[in-house]
């Protein structure tokens, strides 16, 4: 393999998370898969991709790396940030930063001011479709937002094994709602939270079923999250932005844009994408590239640390509000607004 130029990138983890990674860092022309580190399919996975297998201590230190993706579980995540910020690696961390705020907070001051080369991969920033409805919000398209929905549902509930250790709906799964949320809308200054237990194995676990949370903000604008854990038509990720001047949406993705009309129906179409890996292939593959340009200097990363503690502090929030069933006020770091994205997505 001919690595010269190229960001050399190993992958801390083996699951799912990890496995789509390694397929975009191979597959984008700046980065190569320079090492796999961790998990029980970690020397499954760099056989598949031709690559070293190495310690997870050993990838942060490693002369040969440049940059990290943190795919690990999410209890080692604030962990594994401050070793590759002390080996001297970029880093894409995948979400939350951790599921406590004091750990998240420990690790920003222990990154300091290597924390302009940490990415948290909030994959739906980089998604174009979203990162487009941000752009025409800023460009006065709609005029200032006064009401935000974003629906975000999946085909079926995680893995009963994966939720003790997940921080619970708003932490594993809203958490990506709200950073939209503050990505499009800043100055969010109170949470109100409604649960759903309508499985009861979840809610032998401790967890929801679904969430209905409602944001409001400095300016008077609302922003409404609908969650499910469960959703019978696939893949559900709908926004929309309405304000004095029009509204922006977005729509489902479908496996066809063809439409149908027959005795059976109108306007029948393709399926909704059934995996969020299909949805945000573009997504995760623009991670890649900005992982990339912020190891290489030329980008600063567009959901930082900070940003991963403002989402964590709303979803801490919600949770709070579902238990004492009231709104709950959130501090200056979640109200204030997302880093700037000040240079252009790639692609």
């Amino acid at each position: 393999m001919n690595t010269a130029g190229k960001v050399r990138i190993a992958v801390i983890g083996s699951g799912k998370m990890a496995s789509l990674h390694a397929r975009n860092i191979a597959l984008t022309p700046g980065a190569c898969l320079a090492a796999v580190a961790g998990g029980s399919g970690a020397s499954g996975l760099a056989s598949a991709y031709g690559t070293a297998c190495l310690e997870v201590d050993d990838a942060f230190s490693h002369p040969g790396v440049d940059a990290v993706v943190i795919a690990s579980p999410n209890r080692f995540h604030a962990d594994h940030i401050v070793q590759a910020a002390n080996g001297g690696k970029a880093v894409l961390v995948e979400k939350p930063v951790d599921l406590h705020l004091g750990r998240v907070d420990e690790c920003i001051a222990a990154v300091g001011a290597a924390s302009d080369r940490v990415v948290v991969a909030f994959n739906r920033r980089f998604d174009p479709s979203f990162a487009a409805v941000r752009e025409r919000i800023l460009g006065g398209e709609i005029g200032a937002v006064e009401q935000l929905l974003i629906i975000s549902r999946d085909p079926a509930p995680p893995p009963l094994e994966y939720v003790p250790g997940s921080g619970g709906l708003f932490r594993d799964m809203m958490i990506h709602d709200l950073d939209m949320a503050r990505f499009l809308v800043p100055g969010i200054v109170s949470v109100q939270a409604t649960t759903q237990e309508t499985d009861p194995q979840l809610a032998a676990l401790g967890d929801a079923s679904g969430a209905v949370v409602t944001l409001a903000t400095c300016s008077g604008a609302l922003i409404t999250i609908l969650n499910s854990r469960s959703n019978a038509s696939g893949y559900d990720q709908r926004l929309e932005a309405a304000g004095p001047r029009g509204t922006l949406s977005v729509k489902n993705a479908t496996e066809t844009l063809v439409l149908g009309s027959g005795r059976g129906g109108t306007n029948t179409g393709g399926a909704f994408t059934p995996w969020y890996g299909d949805r945000y292939a573009t997504a995760y593959g623009r991670e890649i590239e900005h992982l990339v340009a912020v190891a290489r200097g030329e980008a600063i990363p567009i959901a930082s640390l900070h940003d991963g503690r403002a989402a964590l502090a709303l979803a801490v929030a919600a949770a709070r509000s579902a238990a004492m069933g009231q709104r709950v006020s959130v501090g200056p770091a979640a109200a204030q607004e997302t880093t700037p994205m000040q240079v252009p997505l790639p692609g």
